[in-house]
């Protein structure tokens, strides 16, 4: 398991404020204590309400705000896991279309319903940020030329506190994983809000990865 670099995960959370946000997409799917589809969205992130902007920017900034290497790890998606039809090549689709396509979102809560353990209602939110990464100096000082155009995803599990109204994340992931200031397609960071007491299933049944 790869060591994650706090200071790589500070960069991305600062960007994480209503004025300054690139999140271009949020969508979800509400599911009830069966297990079962509760409904779902598909919105563009910047026509929310400031007041939903800083709700939803709450949710997602849990993951890489959290204690690295403690609350939030890396894991590795293996070359098998990494063929077609996996949940790599489907969170590779669901970048790349921005969360437009509602049959890849379909798909994807499909799965995490099917594996995931909750103990009662939940959500399941996907948000689509870009990042255009800044290079810097050997120094550490900031170029203004772009070094990288970072795309990823953002997904956080949460239990409803209210009707349709998500609480603190449960559990989460960034894909593809931070490193070294530039995008990991060969890993995952995952969120576990309880590291004594984490959702196994999210890395090794719903992601596939190890």
């Amino acid at each position: 398991m790869s060591v994650i670099n706090r200071e790589d995960m500070l960069e991305l959370t600062r960007r994480m404020t209503p004025a300054r946000t690139s999140i271009g997409r949020v969508a979800g799917c509400y599911v009830d204590s069966d297990g079962e589809f509760g409904g779902s969205f598909n919105t563009n992130f910047l026509k929310l309400s400031e007041a939903e902007k800083a709700r939803n920017l709450k949710l997602a900034k849990a993951v890489p705000f959290s204690a690295a290497n403690k609350n939030l790890k890396q894991y590795k998606f293996l070359a098998k896991t990494q063929k077609q039809e996996s949940m790599w090549q489907l969170l590779m689709a669901m970048k790349e279309c921005g969360l437009k396509n509602d049959a890849l979102m379909d798909t994807f809560y499909d799965i995490v319903r099917e594996h995931y353990h909750g103990d009662s209602e939940y959500a399941i939110l996907v948000f689509c940020d870009h990042y255009d990464i800044p290079a810097k100096t050997s120094d550490k000082e900031r170029l203004w030329e772009s070094e990288e155009m970072f795309e990823y995803l953002i997904c956080v599990i949460c239990p409803l506190i209210g009707e349709y109204e998500p609480g603190a994340p449960e559990c989460g992931f960034l894909f593809p994983a931070f490193t070294d200031r530039s995008g990991d397609l060969n890993h995952v960071n995952v969120y576990q809000k309880n590291p004594d007491r984490p959702h196994t299933e999210l890395v090794k049944e719903i992601l596939g990865a190890q």
